[in-house]
C-alpha cells in the first residue's frame, strides 16, 4: 500500500505541476504547486477508506488549503497560485461525467446517486477552502522572514 501511495503521490505531483503550467503559474512555483496537489491527494487516499469520499475530500482540502497559505507566505506568491493547481486532483470530474451519463441514459437511480456524491464532494471542497481562508493573515505572519 505504501508503494502504491508513493506512486500516486508522484503522479499527482506531476499532474498538478502540469496543471500549474497550463494556468501560467510562474515557473519558480511549479514544484510547490505540484507538491500541494500531491500532498492533498495522499491525505484523500489515506482517509477515504475510513471517512468516505466527501469527508476525505474535506480533510484533504483543509490540508492543501493550509499548505497553500503557508507556501504563499514563504514563497511570496498569491494563495491561488498553489490552491487552484493543488485542488485539481480532488475535483470530482468522474462524478460529473457519470451524473451526466446516467441523466442521458435515463437511469434515475444512478443519476441521483452520482449527482448527490458529486455535490457532496463539491460542497466539501468549497467548505474546506472557506474554513482555512477565514483564518486571519496575521496568523501566518510568523512564517515571514524578518529583514
Amino acid at each position: 500500500m505504501l508503494i502504491t501511495l508513493c506512486i500516486q503521490f508522484i503522479i499527482a505531483l506531476i499532474a498538478t505541476s502540469a496543471f500549474a503550467v497550463l494556468f501560467n503559474v510562474p515557473k519558480e512555483q511549479w514544484f510547490f504547486a505540484g507538491l500541494t496537489g500531491g500532498i492533498g491527494w495522499v491525505f484523500y487516499k489515506f482517509f477515504i477508506p475510513s471517512l468516505g469520499t466527501a469527508l476525505a475530500t474535506f480533510v484533504a482540502v483543509l490540508v492543501l488549503t493550509l499548505l497553500s497559505r503557508i507556501f504563499a507566505v514563504i514563497r511570496k506568491a498569491p494563495v491561488t497560485v498553489f490552491l487552484i493547481s493543488g485542488i485539481f486532483p480532488l475535483v470530482p470530474g468522474m462524478g460529473i461525467y457519470y451524473t451526466s451519463y446516467y441523466l442521458i441514459m435515463e437511469d434515475a437511480s444512478l443519476f441521483g446517486y452520482y449527482g448527490v456524491e458529486t455535490l457532496k464532494s463539491a460542497f466539501a471542497i468549497a467548505l474546506g477552502i472557506m474554513f482555512i481562508l477565514s483564518i486571519p493573515q496575521k496568523c501566518f505572519g510568523i512564517l515571514q522572514k524578518k529583514h
